[in-house]
């Protein structure tokens, strides 16, 4: 049995591999020059390079550390609202970034019931999207899949609970293929992101079945495509100059 699955046993080791995977595994004491998987928080911090406090929005955000694309954000003085709809990735989040809204919850532009595909605690392609879970590599992922029934939310519905909520500055979407439909529960005009990052390819660099939608939707709400770092596309609000 894996060192893993007898941690995982009962609440009291759970809470032990938690504090292992942060600080020892993921060594979180350590500052880094960038923790995302394919360069997008060096692109994002230069971005931002002359504001030191904002306010992000990551949802899918999965761990505070490995492959996060909002931790410089962090570390430079930033706060913001992480959501989730694995538990563990959120009881990782509030050791971290206690102060941030940190929500566990699956987002999407329709409230019902859907089915969640669950690989594991702390696996990154937790989803609730069935293509996305028929066309992965079952020889890497959801060797131990269960399913479980979740009920799905806007965003609108989860942030109404939050009191004078700031402006948000950066949004990032990675959601193992429901970025399209988290995107549109997102109300762009209402809320105004100056840079958003949202997954529009796959790791080979093959547009995924969501791509011209994501880029369709996101033209009609004024913001330009300006940079690509593996999988993840970014896109800049176009502010009106006027008359």
């Amino acid at each position: 049995m894996s060192l893993k699955k007898i941690f995982l046993k009962n609440y009291f080791t759970y809470k032990l591999y938690i504090y292992y995977n942060l600080y020892i595994r993921n060594k979180a004491l350590i500052k880094r020059k960038n923790y995302s998987q394919w360069g997008e928080d060096i692109f994002i911090e230069k971005y931002f390079i002359n504001r030191k406090k904002g306010f992000y929005v990551d949802i899918g955000c999965f761990h505070p550390i490995m492959y996060s694309n909002t931790c410089l954000l962090f570390n430079k003085g930033w706060s913001g609202i992480n959501i989730d709809l694995n538990k563990t990735s959120i009881d990782l989040y509030n050791i971290i970034r206690p102060k941030d809204f940190n929500i566990c919850a699956a987002i999407s532009n329709f409230t019902e019931e859907s089915e969640l595909f669950f690989d594991h605690h702390f696996s990154p392609v937790n989803t609730i999207n069935k293509f996305f879970y028929d066309t992965s590599n079952k020889k890497i992922a959801f060797k131990n899949m269960t399913k479980r029934k979740i009920k799905t939310q806007s965003f609108d519905s989860i942030v109404k609970k939050i009191s004078n909520l700031p402006q948000i500055n950066f949004l990032n979407i990675d959601c193992e293929g429901s970025d399209h439909s988290v995107l549109q529960s997102f109300n762009l005009k209402k809320y105004q992101p100056d840079l958003i990052c949202v997954e529009t390819k796959d790791s080979a660099g093959k547009s995924n079945k969501d791509s011209n939608n994501i880029f369709e939707y996101l033209r009609k709400n004024n913001y330009n495509f300006i940079k690509q770092c593996g999988p993840s596309s970014f896109f800049q609000k176009v502010h009106s100059t006027g008359a």
